[in-house]
Parts: C-alpha cells; structure tokens; sequence
C-alpha cells in the first residue's frame, strides 16, 4: 500500500541508526498512520502478540544455519507481552538499547553483524527503522535473504497492526 509508506505531515517519530546512512551496509525505514496514537512499547506488544507462523518457520531455518558458523540462536519471538521495558534489558533476543514512550532502540549483536531495529512514535505515526552493519562475508552472505525478506515481514506486520486498530 503506497499509503502504509507517506510520510507524515508536521514531526516524524523519532528514529536511530548505527552509523551514518553512507556507512550501513542495510537500511530500511517503514512508516504507518494507524487510527490511533501508540507508545513504541504498545506497538511492539501488538506487533509480536501473535507471531506468524512463516517467522517462526524462518527463524527455525536462521538458527539451523547460522548456528553452524558460531551464531547464537534466537529462537525467534516470543509474543511475551510486556507493561515496561528499561534499558539494559531483552525483548526476547533484542537488547533495549533505550526505552522512552516514543523510542524504542533494539539491538543484536556478534562477530559477523550488528542490528539496529527502532520502533517509534509519533502522534499516529509509526516507523520501524532497521540498520545493519557487516563484519565479515559471513554477515553480507547472510544479509541477502534477509534483507529482502526483511521488508516485506516489517511491511506485513505494520500491515497487520493498522488492520487490528481499524477493528
């Protein structure tokens, strides 16, 4: 939908990256005008409430092959909801780099790659912000498939929250 992707008159929600936009090896910046205002952790509980199954399907395919080249396991989501988040803590593989009402900085990190992932708000604005930075060819082989099907599963699943808000 041309419309999930405007952006939104007057102040975007806020957003972080890794690096400069020039220095990221992955990039992507999703928005959504949902019918109804949301604090970054609501829209995160929403969004993970019920995961889909092609995720779980994906991550299992993740864990089985990067786990042969030394990569931790994520498991995935857990649908877990949760009423507060601090830095310093998880959301299911994701640590919380920063925990504000509009802002929500995830990270995972190892040896062949660094993700950023924000969730913000703004009013009814929503954005998912996502930046990768490589470390080795094992991180850019990885980021191939990911990358691609990255876009579509935060596309979907904005997709999906505005549809559960439209009720």
């Amino acid at each position: 939908m041309k419309r999930d992707l405007q952006t939104p008159t007057g102040d975007e929600p806020p957003t972080a990256t890794l690096a400069p936009r020039a220095e990221l090896d992955f990039y992507d910046r999703a928005l959504a005008e949902l019918s109804a205002a949301l604090t970054a952790l609501e829209a995160w509980n929403l969004m993970m409430a019920a995961p889909q199954p092609l995720m779980r399907l994906a991550f299992r395919i993740r864990d089985a092959i990067s786990s042969r080249f030394g990569v931790r396991r994520i498991g995935g989501f857990s649908g877990r909801r949760r009423e507060t988040v601090a830095e310093g803590e998880r959301l299911d593989f994701f640590l919380v780099e920063r925990a504000a009402p509009d802002l929500l900085v995830l990270t995972e990190r190892d040896r062949h790659l660094d993700v950023m992932t924000t969730i913000s708000t703004a009013g009814r604005w929503i954005a998912i912000t996502s930046s990768v930075v490589t470390h080795n060819r094992f991180g850019r082989v990885y980021m191939l498939p990911v990358g691609p099907a990255h876009r579509i599963i935060v596309r979907r699943m904005l997709r999906r929250l505005r549809r559960r808000l439209a009720g």
